[in-house]
């Protein structure tokens, strides 16, 4: 089947090679066996990584192999039970490391999944919604203006069809594409009546038969697809991967030079020895290991992708892993009205017909109410008013099905409403289809603001019907239908046609025009002309309420001064309308049409941008326009799209946002983040854990900095002043006292609730450093205060190098547990919000753990250390008490500051 030259065959021969239907598509049953035999729609897929490779990828960190090696040696010169336990912890270690592995891995896969698209097609005589995975040959593709084609297909139906092939065959102009049988040895550039995966549709319509899928596309004949995740270092990974090499470098420099300072001073004395550079091996790499972070940048890049994987699990699928960096730090969102500010039902609820306003009543999708103010004598009124209907269900691709109970419109909403009208008045919007078949049409596009469908009439004649923004429809008319007549505009006549569009738009109503054209035979009907000397028909006016959670998110929004805007194709004063209501426009804001932005250079846009909050009948173009005006004040712009003209605007965005709902493949690749629920009350939810993610990475960051360079200055301080005679910690201990620290209390901080007044801040610098002064002062107090005492600790005790052990390791561990349940919050006190239940949890299970092991007189002598004495036990106490009320000081100091 897959050599056959599809394009040479015509549709019939397609369709029965095929075994297909055009109009019902396959079953799901022929689908399943066929996905069975032809495989998955994708190419050649990425291996996954096992869990056992991620397992013993933990033991390739040359510390470690240095640190087994040196084990290995111990246990050679006798020391079996000490090298014994040192493996037992590097293996924890490695375990914990791979738990961390395993998560953020496991994080991306989901996402990925998520992210798979999905194509509209027709099985079983219906429309349906399939992962592109899932295609196979005989399919029926429903093709639209932003659809990226996941298959080879044969074209069966095209309504001005032009596709965009450059990432295929190199041309850079879209491509009109017919259903006309071609040669045999038309190239596959010419062919014309095909479509090609990774291809875009970028006007008109059509439906098209699979042929091919996977690798046996032309595509996959000389490419591999691109994943879906876009796994990019983001800049905090960038920035914390240096601070990790360089705090690895320094403490790989201070190991170093212990062990070469320790080997001349004993080689001084004589005393070199096997068992002692063994030691001296551990140590050094011991302590190494402890302070390297070198899992810091997998730590936070792990933190990252679960933080995406749980947004997505809120309708906020992150495309881009820098996205999530940047939402902290948005100032601006700049974002549509229809469906995302507003619900996206829309009800007719007023139309303009014969120079009278008729009310509409009636709520939603449900297809009952009535026209007021229609009288028994006015049967031509009634005549000009199922014109219109009609032409609205005409230049209409929605269509309206009732399933449970609930009336559910299929399609853009603002044609199911045009439907539900003309079901209100009586019409059968299906049988008047069936009976006036569409015979060509002019897609809408967001430049020309309106559409226009030609139709074979039940009598015979063509009509062309137009439906768009009033004053675009007026500019195609020279006629009005009125009173069941058809007569030229009156002098004024459009001016008055205007002013009822303008009182609508002030009620909040979006209005639509209609029009349309009758031709007496096809050779005057030319896509160019098709447009003129039109009949107008009327207005309708219809209201998209605002989603109920959206005035709180913008009142949250304006508290920690990030800028709502909102952007539509409405009338400006339906917008203003709109916008009042929600809380954007406030008095003293500026409003302005695409018209005005025509008008206006970047630098005067720039001077006016942070006064205007509303834009209206707006182009793809001009969002690119207020984009850079609100970029050159050196604003962070969030800005969503969902048409294909849209895609340029969502990439000059710091966040471009796509519609998961109404938004195409195009605008869907080109975006940082997609809606799946087209709201905008999702952004503000997604701004809010993006900087959730940053602060808790910023938490774990601080404390591991924290202990590390603590046990790096004390440890390797005490041997640098005393010499290797006087070890602060046997290897094991410093392994375990890392272990236990860096382990389970560090990934608790991770999971840690958000500060209260996550959303009362003002958007961070996006130039903010990652040491920035809270980090900092923390930083210092570990060094300036904490280290010098545990110093002195070690040192006071030497005549007892045993019980100094003992105190400085009890002293590590409780401590640093200490630091953990004190880092919630980097700004708030312990009792303002004290520890979550899972750091609390994870703190608890270190100490018993310690408890448990340290009963056990072997494991007390690996570790070096004697079991704790009274007080040793007051000493940890008021050591940690003191550690505690310096942290709080430190939190007072930042609140007050603030």
């Amino acid at each position: 089947m897959d050599e056959q030259l599809w394009h040479a065959l015509d549709i019939g021969e397609s369709l029965r090679s095929l075994g297909s239907d055009a109009h019902k598509g396959l079953s799901g049953d022929e689908a399943g066996r066929r996905l069975a035999q032809y495989g998955p729609n994708e190419l050649k897929k990425e291996d996954r990584v096992s869990p056992w490779t991620l397992f013993l990828g933990q033991f390739k960190n040359v510390l470690i192999i240095i640190l087994l090696v040196a084990t290995a040696l111990s246990a050679a010169v006798g020391e079996i039970f000490d090298a014994a336990l040192i493996f037992v912890i590097v293996v924890f270690c490695a375990v914990l490391g791979f738990v961390q592995e395993y998560r953020a891995e496991r994080a991306l896969e989901a996402l990925k999944k998520m992210l798979s698209p999905t194509v509209r097609l027709i099985r079983n005589g219906k429309e349906q919604d399939v992962p592109s995975k899932d295609i196979v040959p005989g399919d029926i593709l429903l093709l639209e203006a932003g659809f990226k084609i996941p298959a080879d297909a044969r074209l069966i139906e095209s309504a001005s069809l032009k596709c965009d092939e450059a990432s295929l065959t190199g041309e850079s102009m879209p491509v009109a594409k017919d259903t006309g049988r071609l040669g045999a040895g038309v190239r596959v550039a010419d062919r014309s009546n095909m479509i090609f995966t990774g291809t875009v549709v970028t006007y008109g319509r059509g439906r098209a038969v699979v042929t091919t899928t996977g690798s046996r596309t032309e595509f996959g004949k000389i490419a591999e697809e691109v994943a879906a995740v876009e796994v990019e270092k983001t800049p905090l990974e960038k920035r914390t991967a240096e601070i990790g090499k360089w705090l690895g470098i320094i403490a790989l420099g201070i190991c170093l030079l212990i062990t070469v300072f320790s080997v001349i001073r004993q080689s001084l004395a004589g005393t070199v020895d096997l068992p002692f550079l063994v030691t001296m091996v551990m140590f050094a790499v011991s302590l190494a290991v402890a302070a390297v972070p070198e899992a810091l940048a997998a730590i936070v890049t792990g933190a990252l992708a679960i933080g995406m994987h749980q947004m997505a699990k809120n309708n906020a699928l992150i495309r881009k892993m820098p996205a999530v960096e940047t939402l902290g730090c948005t100032t601006v969102i700049c974002s549509d009205k229809t469906g995302t500010l507003t619900k996206g039902e829309m009800t007719v609820r007023r139309a303009y017909v014969s120079g009278r306003t008729l009310d509409v009543s009636g709520v939603g999708y449900a297809p009952e109410g009535e026209f007021k103010g229609l009288e028994d004598g006015d049967a031509a009124i009634r005549g000009d008013l199922e014109l219109l209907l009609k032409a609205g269900v005409f230049c209409n691709d929605s269509s309206l099905d009732e399933k449970d109970g609930r009336w559910v419109i299929k399609g853009d909403p603002t044609e199911g409403a045009l439907v539900v009208a003309a079901m209100k008045f009586g019409l059968n919007p299906t049988e008047l289809r069936l009976e006036n078949p569409r015979v060509e049409e002019i897609p809408f596009s967001s430049e020309r603001k309106r559409m226009t469908t030609l139709h074979r009439i039940a009598d015979g004649r063509t009509v062309a019907f137009l439906k768009g923004a009033p004053e675009r429809v007026l500019e195609t008319a020279d006629r009005i239908r009125e009173g069941g007549v058809t007569r030229e505009f009156a002098a004024g006549e459009k001016e008055r046609i205007l002013r009822a569009n303008e009182a609508m738009a002030g009620d909040a109503l979006r209005v639509l025009g209609f029009a349309c054209r009758e031709f007496d035979g096809e050779s005057d009907i030319l896509e160019e002309t098709v447009e003129k000397h039109m009949v107008f028909l009327g207005l309708v006016g219809m209201i998209d309420p605002p989603r109920d959670e959206v005035k709180a998110s913008i009142k949250t929004c304006r508290d920690v001064k990030i800028k709502p805007v909102m952007i539509t194709g409405d009338h400006k004063l339906t917008a203003v309308a709109v916008a009042r209501e929600i809380g954007i426009y406030r008095e003293g804001d500026i409003a302005l049409t695409g018209d005005d932005l025509d008008k206006m250079s970047e630098e005067d846009l720039a001077a006016v941008v942070d006064r205007t909050t509303v834009y209206a009948r707006v182009s793809p173009s001009d969002k690119i326009k207020i984009v850079r005006a609100w970029k050159k004040r050196g604003d962070v712009v969030a800005m969503t799209g969902d048409g294909v003209n849209d895609a340029p605007a969502l990439k000059q965005a710091d966040i471009g946002v796509a519609m998961g709902i109404t938004g195409t493949d195009v605008a869907k690749e080109a975006a940082d983040m997609v809606l799946n629920d087209d709201n905008f009350a999702t952004i503000v939810m997604a701004i809010e854990r993006g900087r959730w993610i940053y602060d808790n990475i910023k938490k774990y960051l601080t404390y591991l900095l924290r202990c590390n360079i603590t046990e790096v200055i004390v440890i390797g301080g005490a041997v640098l002043a005393l010499g290797p005679d006087y070890l602060p910690l046997l290897p094991a201990a410093i392994l375990y006292i890392n272990l236990v620290t860096d382990g389970l209390p560090a990934l608790a901080l991770g999971l840690a609730p958000a500060d209260p007044d996550i959303m009362s801040r003002p958007p961070r610098d996006p130039r903010e450093k990652v040491f920035t002064k809270d980090v900092v002062m923390f930083l210092a107090i570990a060094v300036l205060m904490w280290s010098p005492f545990l110093l002195f600790v070690f040192i006071h005790d030497l005549k007892d190098i045993g019980h100094a052990r003992t105190e400085l390791f009890y002293l590590f561990i409780f401590v640093e547990l200490v630091i953990a349940l004190n880092s919630r919050s980097l700004r708030y006190g312990f009792f303002k919000l004290p520890p979550h239940k899972w750091l609390v949890i994870a703190v608890a299970s270190q100490v018993l753990l310690t408890a448990g092991l340290l009963l056990i007189p072997s494991i007390r002598r690996g570790f070096g250390v004697m079991a704790p004495r009274p007080g040793d036990i007051a000493v940890a106490l008021a050591f940690g008490a003191f550690v505690f009320l310096s942290m709080e000081g430190i939190k007072l100091y930042l609140r007050k500051k603030a």
